[in-house]
């Protein structure tokens, strides 16, 4: 297992492990069976962006496990004044048991995970989303039994939560659909990774630009918001590009009559879902929050107990 997790096929072989002892640790938690796995841990968190879901989700976890978690800003590191982030690796992996890092920069996670000594844990960049395609499969599985085969599809912009569920969902062996407007389809790279996977893993990838066609069949219905931090694309702008790939109930009946509607959140809502897709009795939404917070400690004793 490598020592950090930036990208999903950081994971590769051990997602299907990941996946359900976040699924088992939640029950643990749930039936007051929990157990300080890492006690007297400290997991240094950087944020370059906010989080809602994220730092707190992090925070509870290591708190829950009998460690703690110690927030960092950029205006609490050196890195604002000049620092290298390589540096500011090596001098935090001897003070702390582990890192996340929620950055802007692919380049800056990868060049902080090859000089930490520590477990480093991908908390979103610009390329990737891996947290919380975990707590994504989690989800899925817990509504739908077994992953292999379900037909999955992500609408909207393809960004860096789409390219993590790219690779998780063909690990799996998932059926993986991706619609997004002309100019707002995946990366190559991506496509390529995750068509190796499926050779491997099974499954299939297809890239489509209709909603319609995107999500018929669909056992799991997937979006995002259009206007990620730091695109500066006017709302406006994107809206009109966007034009018929809000999930909604209408757009839902061309979807299996049991398929789940899916968002990692925030919302803006009435822009990429509407209110009734949202609070309807097939969205897994909050459930899907919820179990960031499982998926963390899943991720963290793996990463930092050395083990499930």
């Amino acid at each position: 297992m490598n020592r950090y997790l930036v990208s999903m096929l950081d994971i590769e072989k051990e997602l299907p492990e990941i996946v359900d002892y976040g699924i088992e640790i939640k029950k643990e938690w749930k039936n007051g069976n929990a157990k300080e796995y890492l006690r007297n841990k400290s997991l240094g968190m950087i944020f370059e962006k906010p989080s809602t879901r994220t730092r707190v989700s992090f925070e509870v976890a290591m708190t829950q496990l009998g460690g703690h978690a110690l927030y960092l800003s950029p205006k609490d590191l050196q890195i604002g004044r000049g620092e290298t982030i390589g540096d500011t690796a090596k001098v935090l992996s001897r003070f702390v048991d582990g890192i996340m890092y929620r950055a802007f920069s692919s380049s800056m996670m990868k060049e902080l995970a090859e000089n930490a000594t520590v477990p480093v844990i991908n908390g979103l960049d610009d390329k990737e989303h891996p947290c919380q395609i975990v707590a994504d499969l989690m989800t899925i599985k817990e509504h739908k039994g077994e992953l292999k085969g379900l037909n999955f599809t992500y609408i909207g912009e393809s960004n860096n939560v789409s390219n993590s569920l790219m690779l998780g969902c063909a690990i799996m062996g998932m059926n993986v659909t991706i619609c997004s407007p002309e100019g707002y389809t995946p990366e190559q790279y991506f496509i390529e990774k995750a068509e190796e996977l499926h050779s491997i893993y099974g499954g299939s990838l297809r890239i489509v630009t209709d909603p319609v066609e995107g999500v018929r069949e669909a056992d799991v219905v997937y979006t995002d918001v259009w206007v990620s931090m730091g695109d500066e694309t006017p709302e406006a702008i994107k809206k009109k590009q966007f034009e018929g790939f809000q999930v909604n109930m209408k757009l839902m009946s061309h979807a299996r009559n049991d398929a789940i509607i899916m968002h990692c959140l925030p919302a803006h809502r009435g822009v990429e879902i509407d209110d009734e897709a949202v609070d309807s009795k097939q969205s897994v939404v909050f459930d899907e929050a919820e179990n960031r917070l499982h998926a963390q400690k899943a991720i963290l004793i793996k990463y930092m107990k050395g083990g499930l």
